[in-house]
């Protein structure tokens, strides 16, 4: 749930040195000059200080408690990208999905006990190249969970990334969607690729291959008191320049979109082509539909949100396109302005060619 902090970021961009400690509820340090450590106290007024090492950062005060129904009392953490227009040291996030190859990341925990607190990243999503705000969609992997809490909305299921089994869990805590990742037993340490979540995340229609990363983070989100939680290491690389289709799952595809229009409204019938050799199950299409458009209505499949980036998703009936099938979707909407038709499609998050 770690949500970012909407008051103004204290900086400090001189390289730390171990030890450096910030107790400032939103001050910031570098390490290893390319990592932002940040204290992020941003839902309580209890006083909470980090101590940035070379590689990583301790907590030294975590003090009070807030419910342990509710939302945590703050997110301590290391990052690279951006978090509220402050940007780590050369980073070269936000990047473009579609655009990445890998985005391999490593961590070490110390845990303790007397606390109740999660053990996370925070991978955050965004339709534009974002660097202040609220992303989208955050994607959290919980490495560890101690107390009576849980992530944002329900238990959808369970999922296999990275070679490892997860609890899968969506919702949204009002500002932006969430997907986390909760680990059946604790993880104190782990390399993997962030691309592996990023892509489970594509797959669900919860982001689209032509949607951003801004920030790897990784961290702790304490419930009651915290002091000594550690990230012993930390290290985090995103590797662009891919040519393919990028994150999702493979597809070669082909969309036709045949609209018709009258003033103020509008009906869109949508066949999509699966121009590849194997079967395409459970298919999301992805688009983002021109500003002033609106659905109010859709048959043979869903379409959700109604406005902006959207996933369409199908029926019971049509979830399986076959090697050269099609599958036809339609709805019916709204816009102001002058009509414009979609200008790029994904299907399961690989770019797909118009008729």
């Amino acid at each position: 749930m770690a949500l970012m902090a909407i008051g103004a970021l204290i900086t400090t961009t001189a390289p730390a040195q171990a030890d450096t400690t910030i107790c400032e509820q939103f001050g910031s340090t570098t390490i290893q000059g390319r990592y932002v450590v940040q204290n992020n106290r941003w839902g309580t007024a209890a006083a909470q200080c980090v101590s940035a090492t070379s590689t990583g950062f301790k907590v030294t005060q975590a003090d009070g408690a807030v419910a342990t129904n509710g939302a945590p009392k703050s997110y301590p953490s290391v990052f690279n990208g951006c978090h509220y227009t402050n940007c780590s040291p050369g980073t070269n996030l936000p990047a473009r999905l579609g655009t990445i190859s890998s985005a391999p990341s490593s961590i070490s925990y110390t845990y303790v006990s007397g606390a109740v607190y999660d053990a996370a990243y925070d991978i955050w999503l965004d339709p534009e190249p974002k660097k202040d705000g609220v992303n989208r969609t955050e994607i959290m992997i919980w490495f560890n969970k101690v107390g009576p809490i849980q992530p944002v909305g329900a238990q959808v299921g369970t999922a296999t990334v990275g070679g490892r089994s997860w609890q899968l869990w969506s919702g949204n805590n009002g500002g932006n969607d969430v997907l986390s990742f909760v680990a059946p037993s604790a993880i104190d340490s782990w390399s993997f690729d962030v691309m592996d979540f990023v892509r489970a995340t594509v797959t669900r229609g919860m982001a689209q291959n032509n949607w951003y990363l801004t920030s790897v983070q990784a961290g702790f989100e304490p419930w009651e008191n915290g002091a000594g939680l550690a990230v012993n290491s930390f290290s985090s690389t995103v590797n662009t320049g891919g040519s393919g289709p990028g994150p999702g799952t493979p597809a070669a595809c082909k969309v036709a979109y045949a609209t018709n229009v009258w003033p103020g409204g509008f009906t869109a019938n949508v066949t999509v082509t699966n121009t590849g050799s194997t079967a395409v199950d459970n298919w999301k299409l992805g688009f983002t539909l021109p500003s002033g458009q609106s659905v109010t209505s859709a048959w043979n499949a869903t379409v959700a949100p109604s406005s902006g980036a959207v996933t369409a998703s199908p029926v019971s009936h049509n979830a399986r396109i076959a090697p050269g099938g099609s599958q036809t979707f339609g709805f019916q909407g709204t816009y102001t302005g002058t009509f414009a038709q979609p200008a790029d499609f994904t299907l399961n998050g690989s770019a797909c060619t118009t008729a």
